[in-house]
């Protein structure tokens, strides 16, 4: 089978990582990189060898597939190019900057009948892809995404920073569509918004609090599940699994004996490196991608959603901050 030719474009902090990931594939020759800032180079010494092209449209011309690692603000531009040269896309998430830009991808990806996948790494957690199979019907979801302040991310707020993978998981374990929303946040070390909070209604009828900051001391990464008789936690971060569920009260026994009942529920999470099963679950599209459209969907809802939240908070920031 002929190996798929790979481009990354953004050789920065994730963009190193992909190509890094992609080096690890069987099937794979990575062919090149490309990035306009001439540090870059600089940046991937140690990893495996790149070869830098001089333009876009250079690189695109000797590539299968390209793994968009570019700031969010110039997702849209690069991968409407690259489907249009019929070039498979991975987008790193948010699948852009605004939901209009994500609808006009998704439109190009179709119209080239290539792939357009949504690098939401967290799908791909092993224990996410552990958990996620066991929940039925949430009733309540609680998620918080802390992060000490870094300088990479801020060129966009902190929905689509990091609330955008809860966002996502939501949307996911709920298989359901968000109609009511409200939100708060504040900017507090950069201009944009740094945290915030959400509470999601959902057509299903669950409700979702979801919190995230980038200033905080500690990186957590936690999304818990209430169900009825069942209590899901995940810790994206440990990659581990706290699961509960009430077994039925037996006969004789007491009405409020609830504590009794409870009985924890075993499940157990396959260790894998997400990046790289995210990325071998992009070449597993490339025979079909009308499969990554649907998923990419999923993510542009999740766009949908951080872009309301963020137009909600608007309104009650000081005049003339910029979310």
């Amino acid at each position: 089978m002929k190996a798929v030719r790979v481009g990354v474009v953004g050789v920065g902090h994730l963009g190193t990582h992909h190509a890094r990931a992609w080096s690890r594939i069987e099937g794979v020759t990575i062919a090149g990189a490309y990035d306009p800032d001439p540090g870059a180079r600089g940046r991937t010494a140690g990893e495996p060898a790149l070869k830098f092209f001089d333009s876009f449209e250079a690189l695109l011309d000797q590539v299968d597939l390209v793994s968009i690692a570019a700031p969010t603000p110039a997702h849209a531009d690069l991968a409407i190019e690259s489907l249009g040269r019929g070039v498979h896309v991975l987008v790193e998430k948010p699948i852009a900057a605004h939901p209009e830009q994500g609808e006009r991808m998704l439109q190009a990806a179709r119209h080239a009948e290539r792939v357009l996948s949504v690098g939401h790494v967290e799908r791909h957690n092993p224990a996410v892809a552990a958990a996620l199979p066991h929940l039925r019907s949430p009733k309540f979801i609680e998620a918080h995404r802390l992060a000490p302040p870094v300088n990479r991310g801020i060129d966009v707020d902190v929905v689509l920073d990091l609330m955008i993978h809860d966002l996502d998981l939501t949307l996911l374990a709920t298989r359901s569509r968000i109609v009511e929303v409200h939100a708060v946040g504040v900017p507090v070390l950069t201009p944009r918004i740094d945290i915030a909070n959400a509470r999601l209604v959902l057509e299903s009828g669950c409700v979702a609090n979801l919190t995230a900051s980038r200033i905080s001391r500690e990186k957590v990464r936690k999304i818990r599940f209430f169900e009825s008789s069942e209590y899901l936690s995940i810790d994206c971060l440990n990659r581990t699994i706290e699961a509960y569920s009430l077994a039925p009260a037996s006969a004789g026994a007491e009405a409020g004996d609830w504590m009794g009942r409870i009985r924890p529920l075993a499940i157990r999470v396959t260790e894998s490196d997400p990046l790289e099963s995210e990325l071998r679950h992009v070449l597993s599209l490339l025979a079909e991608p009308a499969r990554s459209w649907a998923e990419s969907e999923t993510a542009l809802d999740a766009l949908r959603a951080a872009d309301l939240i963020g137009r909600q908070i608007a309104p009650i920031l000081p005049q003339g901050i910029p979310v």
